[in-house]
C-alpha cells in the first residue's frame, strides 16, 4: 500500500511509471504490505485464468524474497513501480523508504533485487 501520492505516466524506463504528485523527503515511507488491501494470489490457481489475467498477474505481481507457492498483487498505484539499478528507494526492509529526496513529478523507482529471488542488477535496460 503506497504511503505517499503518487500518479501513472509514461516512464523513460518501461511503459508506465510511479511518480511523486508531491515532493518526497529521504528517509520517507514510501509503501507497505498490507494484507487487507494488497493480494497474495497462489500460483496453483493461475491456470484457472484465461491468458490475459494470466499474464497480467505475471507483469504487475512479484514472488517476495524467500517465498514459494503466491505471487503478490499491490492494490494501489504501486504496481508500476519500476526498477531501477540506481533506485529512489530501498525495498530491503519490511517498510519502503526514500533514500533521497524525491522531487514532485519524479519517477519513484526500486531495485527488484531486493526483493525478487533470482533478480540481478542489469536484468532490465534503462531507456
Amino acid at each position: 500500500m503506497l504511503l505517499v501520492e503518487t500518479y501513472v505516466a509514461a516512464s523513460k524506463i518501461e511503459g508506465l511509471g510511479l511518480f511523486a504528485a508531491a515532493p518526497i523527503k529521504q528517509g520517507a515511507p514510501i509503501w507497505r504490505f498490507d494484507p487487507i488491501l494488497d493480494q497474495i494470489i497462489p500460483v496453483e490457481i493461475l491456470d484457472r485464468y484465461p491468458p490475459g489475467v494470466r499474464d497480467f498477474i505475471r507483469k504487475y505481481t512479484y514472488i517476495p524474497r524467500g517465498t514459494v507457492g503466491f505471487r503478490v498483487l499491490d492494490c494501489d498505484n504501486g504496481r508500476f513501480m519500476n526498477h531501477s539499478d540506481d533506485p529512489n528507494t530501498d525495498n530491503s526492509g519490511e517498510v519502503t523508504v526514500a533514500t533521497r529526496d524525491i522531487s514532485m513529478g519524479e519517477e519513484i523507482t526500486c531495485s527488484y533485487a531486493d526483493f525478487i529471488d533470482g533478480f540481478a542488477p542489469g536484468q532490465y535496460e534503462e531507456a
